[in-house]
């Protein structure tokens, strides 16, 4: 059993998605308040994740809270935490920011006021950069904090090292402050000028100290979730569509293959080019916005629709990378829907105060049939369980933020068998970023070595 005084300096929920790191958290904020250790609570999480605290709260909380979601202007943030602050009855005080807002000038003064007793930071590999101006904040703020709490499925995202600025946070004697002599002590240099990480030293004990303050749990230690299928829709492109297709990948190899400097950014910078493509948009050379240019994969997801939403009645999880493809998958879906039908959509020109509404719209009203979601802002923290059924109509290249998505659907709550549908090009891009992400790879780690694969 987990007390006060285990975390007297910091305490790590490792949990993989789905297995009740947030009730966890909340129920050590709860019996941490009922024994009078803690009063004030800040939770620090990922923007798309800040709405959805007050909908926990509001649900699993059996003690008394007034909660606080700091969104919106300056103005309108320091004003909530100043009306949390000067709450006049006796209550566990909460306030919940997103990391890029907490070193803002003005903010951070205030949240150092509010001296919280507690600090969550949920999916805390959000600071797994020592030197961003929030990690250094989220730093300061833990200093003066009596506990803190790290909350993440996926500490560690791309390096061994990013556990160190978490630590940092949560404990600074486990792995000390200076991130130089911790990257010296378990990381191998190598590469141009010694600057890449080539292999590391003493891993166990690096993970043995990781452990010493945190515990972790597995999906298939904690609970009895319905299995997963994976199936891919295959696409072939017309005779015009995949003459441009080739066009391209020859121009991109051509341009590497003539002495061009050959860099990770270079190399996806082209493959995201062409992985557009296969989503229907090119950028043309006198704008600056993709047009539609096919509909392949549209009309592929366009089946699936009639075929899971219209015709059996599910709901539907669709998650795609760019902007572009969110609006032009919920223009298509409103105009397949039936009139008493709706969906709903988060992507980056969402506001962050509405997301948390409109994932509960998703999960209890039922005739919200389709939730669509930008990989990279929904695909983390929130809870889609009303679907078991979920459509990836284009990924990115980050084995983390793939997995997480994989847990919107399967998770605590969900009683059905999870169906994952790749919607995948035939002989493009599509299929080596399904290979790479398959293998658990992060395709930015590769493809300087394996460049030729992708354009030959």
């Amino acid at each position: 059993m987990v007390t006060m005084s285990d975390i007297n300096k910091g305490f790590g929920l490792l949990f993989e998605m789905g297995c009740g790191k947030t009730l966890t958290a909340l129920a050590i904020a709860g019996a941490g308040y009922e024994m009078g250790y803690i009063e004030k609570v800040l939770i620090i999480a990922p923007t798309s994740v800040v709405a959805v605290w007050p909908k926990e709260f509001k649900e699993f909380a059996e003690f008394k809270y007034t909660c606080k979601t700091l969104l919106g202007a300056k103005k309108e943030r320091i004003k909530a935490l100043d009306d949390l602050m000067q709450f006049p009855f006796k209550a566990m005080k909460v306030a919940v920011i997103n990391y890029e807002s907490t070193w803002r000038e003005g903010i951070k003064e205030k949240l150092q006021e509010f001296d919280a007793d507690l600090i969550i930071c949920d999916e805390s590999q959000r600071i797994k950069t020592h030197d961003a101006a929030q990690s250094k904040a989220v730093h300061e703020l833990g200093d003066q904090a009596r506990y803190k709490l790290i909350l993440s499925g996926t500490p560690v995202q791309n390096n061994a090292i990013d556990i160190f600025s978490q630590y940092r946070f949560l404990d600074s004697s486990v792995f000390g402050k200076n991130f130089y002599a911790f990257k010296n002590k378990y990381a191998i240099m190598g590469g141009f000028n010694r600057k890449q990480i080539i292999g590391y030293k003493d891993l166990d004990g690096l993970i043995k100290k990781e452990h010493s303050i945190a515990f972790r749990i597995t999906k298939d230690e904690a609970i009895d979730l319905p299995e997963q299928t994976f199936e891919v829709r295959k696409i072939a492109f017309d005779k015009k569509d995949r003459e441009l297709y080739d066009r391209i990948k020859r121009d991109s190899y051509a341009d590497f293959d003539g002495g061009d400097h050959i860099t990770a950014t270079t190399v996806l910078t082209k493959l995201l080019r062409l992985q557009q493509l296969t989503g229907g948009f090119l950028l043309q050379d006198d704008s600056e916005t993709p047009v539609l240019v096919n509909k392949a994969k549209l009309n592929a997801l366009a089946d699936i629709i009639e075929d899971y939403v219209i015709g059996s009645e599910k709901k539907l999880v669709i998650f795609a990378r760019f902007i572009p493809e969110v609006k032009a998958i919920i223009e298509m879906v409103d105009k397949l829907l039936p009139k008493n039908k709706k969906q709903v959509a988060i992507y980056g020109d969402i506001k962050k105060e509405l997301r948390g509404g409109l994932v509960k719209q998703f999960q209890e009203d039922p005739d919200t049939m389709v939730f669509v979601g930008q990989i990279d802002t929904a695909g983390t923290g929130i809870t889609l369980t009303a679907a078991d059924t979920c459509v990836y109509y284009s990924k990115n290249y980050n084995y983390a933020t793939y997995s997480q998505s994989l847990s919107r659907i399967h998770r605590i709550g969900q009683r059905n068998v999870c169906t994952y549908i790749d919607l995948e090009v035939e002989k493009t891009v599509d299929e080596m970023i399904n290979k790479a992400l398959s293998k658990k790879e992060d395709m930015a780690k590769t493809v300087v070595d394996n460049w030729r694969d992708y354009f030959d």
